[in-house]
């Protein structure tokens, strides 16, 4: 499929990098919903992940700052497709259901902790992506809210990409913000906002109830109008305030 490529022209609406100040980026085409679902067939770039040429162009070059500062920027995630979200969801809620007993509604808040509904991660666009500092040698799970905090083994990562990470144009999606709601704190997920930013404004033109209504997967019976509409509120719109 031919590579998405982007305008970029002054004194339009759009958002402006903290380190291009007079740049401003817009879209030169829409977003299928297939493609903001993760059903389409996109052209990725990345070694060992999958990211848009643009993010991918931009991650490497921050990556190339971080080495100067000892650290090792490592993909732990990058672009998910439909059917790997749903593998996701579906694991995760067969284990609750099934090995931990857990009623199907409890199960579903349980995985919306931090796992989104399938069609609606970020992860589908190619703009986001999990990462820590590859060199630091960490047991079990990486992606743990404790091991970022002050003393902790991605405490220079974290302070790294909280004074540098903007400047490339990526943004932390999941603040420790007060009061925000939706999935949990995620230290490590960030989004390239130049491109992430006009899809999430394209998704959200889309009647995103109805698509979760049309699809099927475990647990997808129990969802209400009530849950979708929270859902949406806070899972996919309460983020950080930069990337809306």
């Amino acid at each position: 499929m031919q590579r998405r490529s982007f305008l970029q022209k002054t004194g339009l609406t759009g958002l402006a990098l903290t380190a291009l100040p007079h740049l401003a980026f817009t879209k030169d085409f829409e977003y299928s919903i297939l493609e903001l679902m993760g059903k389409a067939d996109v052209e990725m770039y990345g070694d060992g992940y999958k990211l848009l040429k643009e993010v991918n162009d931009a991650f490497l070059a921050m990556k190339k700052e971080a080495y100067k500062a000892g650290i090792d920027l490592k993909v732990v995630s990058a672009f998910r497709s439909f059917e790997r979200q749903r593998s996701i969801w579906e694991r995760k809620f067969q284990n609750y259901t099934d090995d931990n007993d857990m009623e199907p509604l409890a199960a579903i808040d349980k995985i919306v902790e931090y796992s989104t509904i399938p069609g609606t991660s970020r992860h589908h666009w190619g703009t986001d992506i999990d990462i820590v500092d590859g060199y630091r040698k960490v047991d079990g799970d990486v992606l743990v809210p404790s091991k970022f905090a002050e003393g902790e083994p991605f405490a220079d990562f974290k302070k790294w990409m909280d004074e540098n990470a903007n400047t490339h144009g990526f943004y932390l999606v999941y603040t420790d913000t007060p009061g925000r709601r939706g999935f949990k704190y995620e230290p490590w997920h960030y989004s390239y906002a130049p491109i992430s930013k006009p899809m999430l404004a394209e998704f959200r033109k889309k009647n995103i109830m109805r698509l979760l209504q049309d699809e099927q997967f475990y647990g997808c019976e129990h969802f209400t109008e009530g849950f979708l509409t929270n859902y949406i509120e806070d899972n996919i719109l309460d983020i950080n305030r930069e990337l809306l």
